[in-house]
């Protein structure tokens, strides 16, 4: 399963899922990985990338407006090796920023679940889904749709199954 289907089991995954990542990120916190980033606009392409063994997450974008903005990224790996979880973010809640494009991929591992996000929780704030038509998934990126996506984004969650032997 690739990313929830239907409305309300959408805003079911969209509440359940990041719990579990957040369980999935403490229960592995000696195989996490928490690193700073700028992004920075002016339409230029630009790439982030972190690994943790054999899993990389790379998130790839074009912004504009604004100014540098801190956002943190986050991998992981469960205690049983069969997940391996990427989260981009801006901590401070909502970006300023207007995107043009943007993707993240995983190498290593097959996507589970995916969610983009216009606004990260932060204060008082929520977190606020975007719209199922402005991202795709597949199975080894989540990606802004050309024509649909409507510029906003704070957040990224990924979460991948890692190849593993049938005993």
């Amino acid at each position: 399963m690739a990313a929830p289907c239907g409305r309300s089991s959408r805003w079911l995954w969209a509440a359940v899922v990041p719990a579990a990542v957040l369980c999935l990120a403490v229960r592995a916190a000696e195989e996490a990985s928490t690193a700073e980033f700028d992004v920075r606009p002016g339409g230029e392409v630009h790439s982030f990338s972190r690994s943790l063994g054999d899993y990389t997450c790379t998130f790839t974008y074009s912004a504009q407006g604004g100014t540098n903005e801190q956002w943190q990224m986050n991998i992981g790996v469960s205690e049983d090796n069969l997940l391996f979880s990427c989260s981009v973010w801006r901590p401070q809640g909502k970006s300023y920023l207007f995107f043009t494009q943007f993707k993240s991929e995983v190498k290593g591992a097959k996507i589970e679940y995916a969610m983009a996000y216009s606004q990260a929780a932060a204060g008082a704030l929520s977190d606020i889904p975007l719209k199922q038509e402005e991202f795709e998934i597949t199975e080894t990126t989540v990606s802004h749709r050309e024509g649909k996506f409507r510029f906003e984004l704070s957040k990224l969650m990924i979460v991948a199954k890692t190849p593993h032997d049938e005993l």
